[in-house]
């Protein structure tokens, strides 16, 4: 019965998404806890793409530290997973750190450097900007800076246009 149930957390992660954008939805405090109830469902039973958003919405729209530290636990379980828009936000929290998580550069670079192997441009311009300027503890290294750099125009250019898979909801 398991795939009837993946089935099930697939069909409620894809309506909750596509509800999410609707304006109305924006506009009622009781439909955004719907959709964020739908969305942690999902994410809980185990579905990468509802776990990497649900941490993504909480992480940035949420507003008690609570929430934010549940959001940033929710992407880094998501980013050990495999997501690459979870494993982007892994490197910017270990960058700029959280509630929960304390700025850690070598954490960043590594979420980072995942990331852009992975085929996420932001994640290899940003280390492309580390490289060319030393910064997230990283020596000047024009030659890495302009490899990353290179990678970054490539997936972009790939990439019609920069955005997640599944954009962050309206809510909250």
């Amino acid at each position: 019965m398991p795939q009837a149930s993946s089935l099930f957390t697939r069909f409620e992660f894809r309506l909750a998404t596509q509800l999410s954008h609707v304006g109305w939805i924006g506009r009622s405090p009781s439909k955004q806890r719907l959709m964020l109830k739908w969305f942690k469902r999902c994410a809980d039973a185990g579905h990468l793409p509802a776990r990497s958003l649900y941490g993504r919405v909480l992480l940035h729209r949420g507003v008690s530290a609570k929430d934010k530290s549940t959001g940033a636990r929710y992407v880094l379980q998501a980013a050990r997973e495999g997501d690459l828009n979870a494993q982007y936000q892994a490197g910017r929290i270990y960058e700029l750190g959280c509630t929960q998580y304390q700025p850690n550069l070598h954490h960043a670079v590594t979420w980072y450097a995942r990331a852009g192997d992975n085929g996420h441009s932001l994640a290899a311009d940003r280390l492309a900007t580390a490289y060319q300027f030393g910064e997230l503890g990283l020596p000047c290294d024009p030659s890495r800076a302009e490899e990353w750099s290179e990678l970054a125009l490539n997936l972009s250019s790939q990439q019609p246009v920069l955005e997640a898979p599944h954009p962050a909801p309206a809510v909250l």
